[in-house]
């Protein structure tokens, strides 16, 4: 359970993991927003923001669980977790382009992203400091065991 209001911040490309871990870590005491849960709506960045604004204004911590590559995308999501009073939470994927390509390969349909969209987001995708508002930073990586190995960040 978590203690104070909070809002997650996964960042790291498409296949490396991201989704997997807010499903087993996150998502029992968080409100998931993700862009892919409304791919053809229009103005999916104002949607998305309102849907944090909305959850944060129930008291409701969220996790948001998109690639987040930089600061164009965390700042939005940091100041609306600084309005409600909630801390901001980074979840850092190291990018590991050969494993993200292996995982993507095996996906099914329109989970599959095309190679130029992993290396678009690749070359967008900014390691978070704390420097960048956020309250808390965690690198995520995969155990080897099936699960997830979570440690600490520092500046």
């Amino acid at each position: 359970m978590v203690d104070r209001l909070e809002v997650a911040i996964l960042i790291g490309l498409q296949a490396s993991g991201k989704t997997t871990f807010c499903r087993r870590i996150l998502a029992d005491n968080h409100v998931v927003v993700s862009k892919d849960a409304f791919p053809n709506a229009r103005h999916r960045q104002r949607r998305q923001m309102r849907m944090v604004n909305e959850a944060l204004a129930a008291r409701r911590s969220v996790v948001v669980d998109n690639t987040n590559p930089s600061p164009r995308e965390w700042q939005p999501l940091i100041g609306a977790a600084r309005a409600h009073g909630a801390l901001t939470v980074g979840y850092w994927f190291p990018p590991d382009l050969p494993a993200v390509l292996v995982r993507n390969s095996t996906r099914e349909n329109r989970a599959r992203v095309p190679d130029v969209g992993l290396y678009d987001t690749l070359k967008r995708l900014q390691c978070p400091r704390q420097t960048d508002g956020f309250d808390r930073l965690y690198e995520v990586r995969f155990d080897g065991r099936g699960g997830f190995q979570v440690e600490p960040m520092e500046d």
